[in-house]
């Protein structure tokens, strides 16, 4: 799950990249407010994590006009403005949690995958297709019951695949999902993935769509 982290606190920002990245999130960082809106408008990401205090361009600035461009990804205000007019005014400009800081690792991690799930219509912590079971806090797999054992980028795959099920995403669409900045990507990366995910997990699942992509069938093809 490949996320955007606007921060200019150096020691928290690299603290947050780290320990995220540990916890299953790609995030791209970055520390000030125009360029978190380069980076919006650049490319696709599962959440922001946005600051409010930002050089150059403030935090709400950077939301208010990432909602008027018409961007609908889940954005978690993480900020030390914890006076309730602050809050009020975030939230109404379009911000889906707000957190103040200092803030628990783990329970910012559990809630931006609540928003990137609410977001994707799936109201449960665990995700389920056909007979296949995702825990994205734990990081397991299960298909009829039985474990799975999967590579990190496996999983990932795989949890951007069932959080789309029945839609069509391309080559590239997954890749940039699965890899954040400065990560080397071969060219047939997803590909390789698709073909373990397959061999893993078995038929029925994951469906190529020539010249399009993959999507992940919300029901199992008749025999």
């Amino acid at each position: 799950m490949r996320i955007l982290l606007a921060e200019d606190d150096l020691l928290l920002g690299d603290g947050l990249r780290a320990g995220l990245g540990q916890l299953g999130f790609q995030v791209d960082w970055v520390r000030d407010g125009l360029a978190a809106a380069r980076e919006l408008a650049a490319q696709p990401y599962a959440a922001l994590v946005l600051d409010l205090g930002l050089p150059r361009q403030d935090g709400l600035e950077v939301l208010r006009g990432a909602r008027e461009a018409g961007q609908t990804l889940p954005v978690l205000v993480l900020t030390a403005r914890d006076a309730v007019p602050d809050r009020i005014r975030g939230l109404d400009l379009g911000a889906d949690d707000y957190v103040v800081k200092p803030v628990d690792l783990h329970e910012l991690a559990a809630r931006l995958r609540a928003l990137v799930r609410r977001a994707h219509g799936q109201p449960q912590e665990r995700l389920r297709v056909q007979d296949l079971e995702l825990d994205p806090a734990a990081r397991t797999v299960q298909r009829g019951g039985e474990p799975a054992a999967l590579s990190t980028r496996e999983f990932d795959l795989l949890h951007v695949l069932m959080l789309n099920a029945g839609r069509v995403l391309s080559r590239e669409q997954l890749a940039q999902h699965l890899y954040s900045w400065g990560q080397e990507v071969e060219s047939n990366a997803v590909e390789v993935h698709i073909h373990h995910l397959r061999r893993k997990l078995g038929a029925g699942l994951i469906e190529t769509v020539r010249g399009v992509g993959y999507l992940l069938l919300r029901v199992a093809p008749p025999r």
